[in-house]
């Protein structure tokens, strides 16, 4: 399996504006052999079997059901919703998508790899602070600090869980 990696976020990410604005960003990336277009990742990444978990746990606590086809719907561009999530901005090659809440963002994007042969698939997200002191100091609650290191392992599950579903989707097309 590839490795999963952090880093900066692309110059062109539409999360960059959160993160110049002051908002929490994260940046994970890992390259994939041959080429993977954003659709396929979207729809790869809303329908593996733990983001189903997630699925249910909005379905059944913040009462925002969702189906696969949905996700289908939104790697297509043919949903603006999804879940507990609106589309905020979309290219051929990156999506960006507001909780409804308004509070976090998560950021989808396929880029060439440095190698040219495989594709890169980054993954991220925006918090937006709760508080900005008149100092400017930041402050984005205890919620955000308690699980910090349960996202950045959900992250790399996710994406992981992202590659195994890709890699099914093709092998069940051809």
């Amino acid at each position: 399996m590839s490795s999963i990696q952090t880093g900066e976020l692309p110059h062109d990410s539409f999360l960059m504006t959160y993160k110049e604005a002051g908002a929490f960003t994260d940046c994970y990336f890992m390259d994939v052999p041959g080429h993977v277009t954003q659709v396929e990742y979207v729809e790869a990444f809303y329908t593996t079997t733990l983001f189903k978990v997630e699925r249910t746990v909005l379905a059944l606590l913040a009462n925002k059901p969702s189906t696969d086809i949905q996700a289908v719907h939104l790697a297509a561009g043919l949903a603006g919703h999804f879940a507990a999530w609106r589309v905020e901005q979309r290219a051929f090659d990156q999506m960006l998508l507001c909780d409804f809440l308004g509070r976090t963002r998560s950021w989808l994007m396929t880029a060439p790899s440095n190698d040219k042969v495989s594709t890169r698939l980054y993954f991220g997200s925006a918090v937006i602070p709760k508080s900005v002191t008149g100092s400017g100091q930041r402050s984005f609650g205890f919620a955000f600090h308690a699980l910090s290191g349960f996202h950045q392992l959900y992250t790399r599950l996710l994406m992981r869980a992202a590659l195994a579903r890709l890699l099914k989707l093709r092998a069940g097309r051809q």
